[in-house]
């Protein structure tokens, strides 16, 4: 007698493809996945160059802070500063534009 083959085997093949289909485009494209790993590491990459440049320029307002403070005026910083942002010259100023 014939043995007759039902739809088991080639229903659990597909199920298999398409279950090991699911897992490798997960870890390929999924929210832990290799690609999102890749843009993550770049990311944090630009957030660290973007934090150095922070860095210097916290450290230049510090030290124009300081030579600003009461304890240690650097004349030559405060006159800049004036005429900055009064606009204002001195009568033996020369401007050149």
């Amino acid at each position: 007698m014939a043995m007759k083959r039902g739809f088991g085997f080639p229903v659990y093949v597909i199920v298999t493809l398409a279950l090991s289909g699911y897992f490798a485009f997960a870890a390929i494209q999924g929210d832990l996945g290799v690609v999102t790993r890749v843009e993550a590491a770049a990311e944090y990459e630009r957030l660290q160059i973007n934090r150095d440049a922070i860095k210097q320029d916290v450290a230049a307002l510090e030290n124009k802070t300081r030579r600003l403070s009461d304890a240690y005026l650097d004349l030559d910083l405060l006159d800049e500063r004036a005429r900055d942002v009064l606009g204002m010259l001195r009568a033996d100023d020369l401007v050149i534009r």
